[in-house]
């Protein structure tokens, strides 16, 4: 797959992807940018401005946890917001994906 083209498609599955792991259980962002880099791909680099711009849309908040072995960590849970953008976006993926496999199941 070219690169700008598999890159696009990371970038707008990104903020879905960590929604849906946050669905899961509260996580800290290098938990989350490990996750998402291991399973995707996904540098994480590209976490960081993603976190705080979820954090500006109220789609998540934080809270510190302290570490037996450092600093404390920050945490990320989903707001109600979040929740609700979660269920939103995981249906929009849904109808997409459903219908670009349905084209391309026709194609040859």
């Amino acid at each position: 797959m070219p690169e700008a083209i598999e890159i696009q498609l990371k970038k707008g599955a990104l903020e879905l992807c960590v929604l849906a792991l946050l669905s899961q259980h509260d996580s800290y962002a290098y938990e989350i940018a490990s996750q998402l880099s291991e399973q995707i791909g996904m540098g994480e680099g590209t976490i960081y401005p993603l976190m705080r711009r979820l954090q500006t849309d109220r789609l998540v908040e934080t809270y510190l946890v302290e570490s037996q072995t450092g600093p404390s960590r920050k945490y990320y849970r989903l707001t109600e917001a979040g929740k609700a953008s979660f269920i939103s976006q995981k249906s929009a993926w849904s109808s997409f994906s459903g219908a670009v496999e349905s084209i391309l199941g026709g194609a040859k």
